[in-house]
């Protein structure tokens, strides 16, 4: 129709049409995109585990023992011993009572909030949250207020002023400046009001905390209630999928009521054995998450001496922001020009007059890579 195409034109002419790269390559470090070797610096394969040979051997193997499909929703025919032991290891990683999987964060933050919320009820939404859980809260029909980014002083005022049933949403790591939310202060806000916390940990979990449990580990806390955590598998796990985890009687709630869980179908059993085999590598190799920790701080020294615009983060996002769409836009083919690719990252993704490079480091990462990047950054700054 004409109207769409209008549209089209419309999104080209304002910087912020989007197009696809087609990867001919594993993920890595290294990436393979239109005939060109590329150094990549925009994955979410934080620990480097999504190619890693273990991983790829239990997938495998799984595939081999149950098939490349589950063949059916969990609660028809599709839950797998596979599925129910990654569960049962899941939870243990994180110190809950017990983890249901889903297929994606996206589908599990959505199934958590239909199903514990209804119209009547009340959610309060950091203003920075992630699309998944923006639109799981208006699916609920829910009244929806949303809180200036991790000011908890006027959460608690708008908390102070409700009498209703309700839930508070947080990313944990927010995925597009890479800071942390508040999680102590919010938790406490939720039990002082007595509201359930979903706290959406999909870019801190295998990252943070001594043993990569995620933020909560971080800050030296354990997600007990009011708290929900929902983690995705498909960023430092390197595999695909999401869980959520807390106490027996909300997983099993979410068995009964949890549309995105009860009507599609499962997982592969052969993605939840290379999990598995993920799982174990983020256990045993804390080393991972040191090196991370490590590039990212050269890489942070170094963009501090180019006075490059960075954000108050210690994870592995690290945007630099040049605030006009075109900027970034030019930023991101003069990196290519270079060999590096980061996508430039524009509006509705971020506010407006905040388009970034949004840069990402991977365990695999080499220090001269860190450094190469920062030399195609300084001449990227001076176009």
């Amino acid at each position: 129709m004409k109207i769409l195409e209008q549209e089209l034109a419309r999104r080209r002419a304002q910087h912020l049409y989007r197009e696809r790269l087609v990867l001919d390559s594993a993920p890595g470090v290294e990436v393979r995109v239109d005939g060109e070797t590329l150094l990549s610096f925009c994955s979410n394969d934080y620990l480097g585990l999504a190619n890693h040979p273990d991983v790829v051997a239990a997938f495998r193997a799984g595939a081999e023992r149950y098939g490349v499909g589950a063949g059916a929703s969990h609660l028809v025919s599709g839950h797998s011993r596979a599925h129910h032991v990654l569960e049962e290891e899941l939870a243990d990683f994180v110190g809950a009572e017990r983890a249901l999987l889903f297929s994606t964060g996206y589908m599990a933050n959505l199934g958590v909030a239909s199903a514990l919320m209804e119209r009547h009820d009340v959610i309060f939404e950091d203003r920075l949250n992630h699309a998944s859980l923006i639109d799981a809260a208006r699916l609920t029909r829910a009244k929806v207020s949303r809180y200036p980014h991790a000011d908890t002083a006027r959460l608690a005022e708008m908390l102070a002023c409700t009498q209703k049933l309700g839930m508070i949403m947080t990313d944990a790591v927010f995925s597009m400046d890479g800071d942390m939310a508040p999680l102590a202060e919010l938790v406490c806000l939720a039990s002082k009001h007595g509201m359930r916390l979903l706290a959406d940990d999909a870019h801190g979990i295998g990252v943070l905390g001594k043993n990569g449990r995620g933020s909560f580990e971080h800050l030296g806390m354990t997600p007990a209630p009011p708290t929900i955590l929902m983690a995705t598998l498909g960023k430092a796990f390197g595999v695909f999928g999401a869980f959520v985890a807390g106490e027996a009687a909300l997983i099993e709630t979410l068995i009964q009521r949890a549309r995105t869980y009860i009507y599609t179908t499962a997982l592969p059993p052969a993605v939840a054995e290379a999990t598995r085999a993920s799982l174990r590598i983020v256990r045993a190799e804390s080393w991972r998450r040191e090196r991370l920790r490590a590039l990212v701080a050269r890489f942070r020294a170094g963009a501090e001496k180019l006075g490059l615009v960075l954000m108050d983060s210690a994870t592995p996002i690290q945007p630099v922001i040049f605030g006009a769409s075109e900027k970034a836009l030019e930023a991101s083919r003069r990196l290519r020009e270079h060999g590096i690719l980061v996508p430039a990252i524009r509006p509705p993704t971020v506010p407006e007059g905040s388009a970034r490079l949004r840069v990402t480091f991977s365990a695999v990462h080499q220090e001269a890579q860190v450094d190469r990047l920062l030399e195609a950054l300084a001449t990227a700054k001076t176009a």
